[in-house]
């Protein structure tokens, strides 16, 4: 298959697969969204990258005893729907580029990245991603079996934390953590994140 080298190449209103993503060697960022090429946002501002730092390294103080592995952004996680779909490059049609993700089985790891859904993302919003996060993202890492999701809103310095619950596979507010609390991962309950540090200006 021919490799794509200019942006401008492909057709936005087109449905890619994982296979076409394969060959795009252009210098835009993307992720592609149940197909759909979807347009990273320009570097992040100080504010969302302060708080990535911050949030990498409580997370890598703890995963480094832990047998689950941390990742940051750029780092491709494929998704597929685990009802509808195989896990074959021609029938993944979502990859994704989560703030900070957390995968705790192995054989989900390949030279490539993640395949699979982690067992914990992280999604620090903005203002030109918010509806993605909160909505698309939202409704993908659901289907595809994330079992935690946190929204992180960096103005409100807050955190929003969604669980999934294995009768309905839906996610539940498990809780909403302001800027003076300690924030816990339902997953790692062991695992206390001070946000006054986080949010720290």
């Amino acid at each position: 298959m021919a490799k794509i080298t200019q942006l401008s190449d492909l057709d936005l209103e087109q449905t890619y697969s994982y296979a076409d993503y394969l060959t795009w060697r252009f210098d835009e960022a993307v992720e592609l969204l149940r197909g759909k090429i979807s347009l990273m946002s320009p570097a992040p501002n100080l504010t969302h990258q302060s708080i990535s730092m911050r949030l990498s390294g409580i997370l890598y103080q703890y995963f480094r005893r832990h047998r689950c592995q941390l990742f940051a952004a750029p780092f491709d996680v494929r998704l597929y729907d685990r009802k509808k779909s195989l896990i074959a490059s021609q029938d993944i049609y979502t990859v994704v580029q989560p703030d900070l993700c957390v995968v705790c089985d192995a054989d989900k790891l390949d030279s490539k990245g993640c395949l699979g859904a982690p067992d914990w993302i992280i999604e620090i919003l903005s203002k030109s991603t918010a509806q993605k996060d909160t909505q698309t993202k939202f409704q993908l890492y659901q289907e595809a079996g994330v079992k935690e999701y946190w929204l992180v809103y960096p103005y409100e310095a807050t955190v929003s934390q969604f669980v999934l619950d294995e009768a309905s596979d839906r996610y539940q507010l498990l809780a909403m953590f302001s800027k003076q609390d300690n924030a816990v991962p339902f997953l790692f309950p062991e695992l206390t994140i001070n946000l006054q540090e986080v949010f720290a200006k």
